[in-house]
């Protein structure tokens, strides 16, 4: 017992000392961390792929446990009916400004009849489709392949909506349909529309759940750009990547310290912290891969360039596929 205790204190002590050297190298000297780690001096510093997503967690953490997502929860329509009742409680005239002459042409604007007027129309729509829907569903596997889609989950989603339908087997049975992936995924895509229609606020709470193990679908892929941009260098893809991990790793403690200072004091300090790291980025890329100022603007430009395009992308894919699997 005294053995396991000496280790267990002895393991706890060697990572500590790790973590503060660690943490040290990225605050103070930009770009050092990775030409240690690769040159083999791997023993004084964290691992940067588990400090990484550690950080993540943490600062994803913070965010969804303190943001209050479950009060958007109050805003989900169960049905359409439920939107027409809330538009309905209304107030009907509202003073936007201190001219009353203003204010009665704004309240003579009929803001709901366009809102009625669409739920009218869905509700013949819904109404088509539930009249015979067997029919109508196979009218729909003549389409197009993006038509065909479109259509299928807006006849699934109101199947779940106003016809009890739980389940893919449900409508299998009840409609007498295919069992198909295609069936399955657009099913599944007009079951995450409702839940997100009903509850978006735990929408978005999952949503956060998930972003840490996002970064590490999109890193690599971005490290491919980083390698080629660096083609000419002694760097390996995995050298690229490394040091990716440990930019964004400062990324990650910039952004808990800022949102912390906001927590505590009232205040914005995001746009300070990442002015910080667009320097120490700079700074990184220019000691690491021992450029001129120029050809490091050049690239800094290009590979930010790059990260946003391929955040956007990352983004609309992994939102698309958390509604096929919420």
């Amino acid at each position: 017992m005294k053995d396991y205790f000496d280790e267990f204190f002895s393991s706890l002590i060697s990572y500590d000392s790790k973590l503060l050297k660690t943490l040290s190298a990225l605050l103070l000297k930009p770009g050092r961390i990775t030409k240690d780690y690769i040159n083999g001096k791997r023993v004084s510093y964290t691992n940067p792929f588990r400090f990484l997503l550690s950080l993540a967690i943490v600062y994803f953490l913070l965010v969804n446990y303190s943001g209050n997502f479950s009060d958007l929860d109050r805003y989900g329509v169960k049905t359409e009916e439920d939107f027409e009742e809330y538009l309905n409680l209304q107030p009907p005239s509202v003073s936007v400004t201190n001219d009353a002459a203003i204010d009665q042409k704004i309240d003579s604007i009929p803001y709901k009849s366009d809102y009625h007027r669409f739920l009218t129309e869905a509700k013949k729509k819904d109404s088509i489709i539930l009249a015979n829907p067997h029919a109508n569903f196979m009218k729909l596997e003549e389409q197009d392949f993006a038509e065909r889609i479109i259509h299928k989950i807006s006849f699934f989603r109101t199947s779940i909506l106003k016809d009890s339908i739980f389940n893919l087997k449900d409508a299998l049975v009840k409609y007498e349909i295919a069992e198909s992936i295609e069936n399955q995924w657009t099913f599944n895509a007009a079951q995450g529309l409702v839940h997100l229609q009903r509850a978006p606020g735990s929408f978005v709470s999952t949503l956060i759940s998930k972003l840490p193990f996002v970064v590490f679908f999109f890193l690599p892929l971005f490290a491919v750009f980083i390698w080629l941009v660096y083609i000419r260098k002694k760097y390996s893809y995995t050298d690229n990547l490394i040091f990716s991990f440990h930019n964004t790793s400062l990324l990650f403690i910039l952004l808990i310290i800022s949102y912390l200072i906001d927590y505590i004091f009232n205040v914005d300090s995001n746009g300070i912290f990442l002015m910080i790291f667009s320097v120490y980025l700079f700074l990184a890329m220019r000691k690491f891969y021992r450029q001129n100022v120029f050809k490091t603007i050049v690239k800094y430009v290009f590979l930010n360039t790059i990260f946003f395009i391929l955040a956007v992308f990352s983004s609309v894919i992994f939102f698309a596929g958390n509604i096929f699997t919420y």
